[in-house]
């Protein structure tokens, strides 16, 4: 109501990939520049992509972390790792679709920064961590450095918010590590 009297129409909503998507549109007069991050020669391709790593990764870090049962949790954690591989085998750009940063970059980049650090302990996805995968590192690395991005990301927020959760924590220890994230962090400052 009080977005509408101010004279602000549209849709309201805080799921996470609406807002990314309104990014492209909603700021654009904010931004200098006006970035185009869901160019339409590769809307199909981005919600493909975006479809593939939410199911596998982005929420299949949940379904293993949240898992009631053996075979829920291998399966889930199966498409975690199926999805890390494929992204590995095709970054061969600097972003998801070459040189061309999207929101499916945004979309990857919140997960694999959050992985290390919280899903890989905290949810049981410790096949491997995204520090064994190259491509997918350099790639961290390179958003990380895009202007703005670091300043957006707290290790120690992260951790807090994932080590409360009482049900898969509960006495609430938080870890010190990992290391090669907090590293990674301090050399794009």
């Amino acid at each position: 109501h009080e977005l509408l009297r101010c004279g602000v129409a549209g849709t309201v909503s805080n799921e996470s990939a609406d807002i990314v998507r309104m990014f492209n549109t909603a700021f654009a007069d904010l931004i200098p520049g006006k970035p185009d991050l869901y160019p339409a020669n590769l809307a199909t391709d981005i919600d493909a992509l975006n479809a593939e790593v939410y199911d596998r990764l982005n929420n299949g870090v949940y379904k293993a972390g949240f898992a009631s049962s053996q075979g829920a949790y291998d399966e889930a954690v199966a498409g975690v790792f199926a999805m890390l591989d494929r992204l590995e085998d095709h970054l061969i750009g600097d972003y998801l679709f070459g040189d061309r940063f999207t929101e499916a970059d945004i979309r990857l980049f919140v997960t694999l920064i959050r992985f290390d650090a919280a899903y890989h302990g905290l949810f049981k996805t410790n096949l491997r961590r995204i520090a064994d995968y190259p491509r997918l590192s350099a790639y961290m690395a390179r958003v990380l450095r895009l202007p703005g991005v670091r300043e957006t990301v707290n290790l120690d927020h992260i951790k807090a918010g994932y080590y409360s959760i009482k049900a898969l924590n509960p006495n609430g220890i938080v870890p010190v590590g990992p290391d090669h994230v907090v590293h990674l962090l301090e050399s794009v400052k």
